[in-house]
């Protein structure tokens, strides 16, 4: 640095002078130069010096900073090719290799004495299920009057008709490729078979332990028993969580692995102590799913679930302080054009319950606004249909419970929706429907039960019959049921989580009710009723108004096949039987 420096002083001497002797030159001010060159060549060599120093200590710093980053990049480079090994996992359900291997040894078993002889029970073999289901109808019909009410048949549809004969080969396909994308969200290992070896020494949990997602808990009931040996050993394998011990028993040796782990000692009492300390932790996220523990010592093996979940929040309604009907239940319903009838039904309800708010949706092209009291009225796109009025109504409710009605309802001292709101109350019903009065005096509940069984990759059988299961202990007038009429009152909640489908958009019912099929729970109370307002005058050529014409134009529209595409393609059916 020191001959760099003196090479920059010489440089800026020699600039200085030749600088002076110019101006020497050219000016009369000789000794002024003299000093102004004798300055420059003092403060170019410093200034120069001071220069270079700078540089010189800046490439240092440069050099360090580079050599810092070049160690920092390394540390995260090698930090990020470690952790992203162990935080990138499959969220696909899936089970260790060696608990698949053990659990089909286990349904190999229940098949390994299929040679010995049997004699068959026609009846019971009659209920157990088919491989691969078939829709069949009744073949001969009794030809009476009122014969569909007396004696109703069975007829059966095959859905993948209601598509062009031409589409249905591709729509097939695009079924099963998201069918199968469905199985896949939707198998849970909880699901699997899991058959308990006769007089096993393992002690287990078999049902009911629970870990919140990347949590930790202690295995209760973990122990081997009557054995004498002069080693005992156990083994712990899980796929979607870690073993530890929370204390280390003396006398026991514990060999740990990621998701395995190794027991043994030579006293069973030392190792039934370690077992009751061993503790599982999620290590895979998932917000709902289950874990099988493969848990095995010599000659024998097992396995026990682990619910591996967030628990669900509780939606929550506050009634008030005291008994309110109008703070426990909103009425919705779905208007289109019937103005007349919808005023006769809010009329109605103000007779029996005054402050019960309504909430109605509209789809009319120019609808009238519908004002009063504990009224709201929400106006949609016009013409978007049944089930998306439904959606729209049930989105605006704020109460426990929702009724459901038909804009051509009559209330009536019968419509007692105290009843409706006891049976909820007591019950674990999510749904609970009434009885629809005509003005012929006839009154339907509208009760089906719904069913369906497995029909492989073709699809499955959908069965729709009309009646109940059982009546409900304590309230003689009500049965369990899977369909009821339109006139309900459920939970808002599980009305929500199931919704309408808004494909739906002019005659749709039972659909709801299928779409619901496992996870609603529904009954039927006959002793709560509401009236029917006439049919008869607007069925009559005569006695129909522009506006009933203008309503039965978009209500009854052509037949559409829109209801067996869903059921086809949706619900993935491949046909339907119904005795309606």
């Amino acid at each position: 640095m020191g001959l760099k420096c003196a090479a920059t002083c010489l440089i800026s001497s020699h600039s200085g002078s030749a600088l002076a002797a110019r101006l020497n030159e050219q000016s009369s001010l000789a000794g002024e130069l003299k000093t102004f060159s004798m300055i420059m060549k003092w403060s170019g060599c410093r200034l120069a010096t001071f220069l270079r120093a700078i540089m010189c200590v800046q490439r240092k710093k440069v050099l360090a900073a580079c050599v810092t980053s070049l160690i920092f990049g390394a540390a995260y480079f090698y930090h990020y090719l470690r952790s992203s090994s162990s935080n990138v996992v499959n969220v696909q359900q899936r089970l260790d290799s060696s608990i698949e291997k053990l659990l089909q040894s286990g349904a190999q078993h229940l098949e390994s004495d299929l040679d010995i002889p049997f004699s068959r029970a026609h009846i019971a073999a009659g209920h157990l299920a088919r491989n691969g289901c078939v829709c069949e109808g009744d073949a001969h019909s009794v030809n009476v009057p009122f014969s569909n009410l007396l004696f109703p048949q069975v007829s059966t549809q095959d859905l993948q008709f209601a598509f062009e004969v031409s589409k249905q080969e591709g729509v097939k396909q695009r079924r099963q490729v998201e069918y199968n994308k469905f199985h896949k969200r939707s198998q849970s290992a909880a699901n699997l078979l899991i058959v308990a070896e006769a007089n096993s020494p393992l002690q287990y949990p078999t049902q009911g332990l629970e870990v919140r997602p990347k949590k930790s808990i202690l295995i209760p009931g973990l122990a081997l028993k009557d054995m004498s040996r002069s080693l005992y050993s156990v083994s712990l394998t899980a796929s979607m969580g870690k073993f530890d011990a929370a204390t280390v028993v003396d006398e026991v040796r514990v060999s740990e692995g990621k998701m395995h782990m190794n027991l043994s000692s030579r006293l069973q009492s030392a190792l039934n102590r370690q077992l009751r300390l061993i503790t599982y932790t999620n290590t895979i996220f998932h917000p709902d799913a289950t874990d099988i523990v493969h848990f095995g010592t010599d000659g024998f093996q097992a396995a026990f679930p682990i619910k591996i979940h967030h628990k669900v929040p509780p939606k929550l309604y506050d009634p008030g302080p005291e008994y309110n009907i109008s703070a426990l239940v909103t009425i919705a319903t779905k208007t289109f054009l019937r103005y007349d009838k919808l005023q006769d039904l809010i009329d109605s309800v103000r007779q029996f319950y005054p402050t019960v708010t309504i909430i109605i949706a509209d789809d009319s092209e120019h609808p009238t606004p519908v004002t009063g009291p504990y009224i709201e009225h929400y106006i949609m796109p016009f013409g978007k249909g049944w089930f998306a009025g439904r959606n729209l109504a049930i989105s605006q409710v704020t109460t426990k419970y929702v009724l459901w009605v038909d804009d051509d309802f009559i209330f009536s001292s019968n419509t007692r929706l105290e009843k409706m709101v006891e049976v909820l109350e007591n019950t674990t019903l999510d749904l609970v429907g009434g009885a629809v009065r005509e003005v012929t005096g006839y009154t339907a509940t509208y009760r089906h039960t719904i069913s369906s069984e497995e029909g492989g990759e073709e699809g499955d059988c959908l069965h729709i019959r009309r009646g109940f299961h059982h009546f409900i202990e304590g309230f003689p007038n009500c049965v369990v049921t899977d369909a009821v009429i339109n006139f309900f009152m459920a939970r808002t909640d599980k009305l929500r989580q199931v919704g309408f489908d808004p494909r739906l958009s002019r005659a749709a019912h039972l659909e709801f009710f299928i779409d619901g099929l496992g996870s609603l729970h529904v009954g039927s109370c006959d002793d709560v009723i509401v009236n029917h307002a006439s049919k008869i005058k607007a069925m009559l050529p005569w006695g129909q108004s522009k506006t009933d014409a203008t309503y039965s134009k978009f209500r009854y529209q052509g037949a559409s096949n829109i209801q067996n595409t869903l059921f086809y393609f949706k619900n993935h059916f491949k046909c339907k039987t119904s005795n309606d």
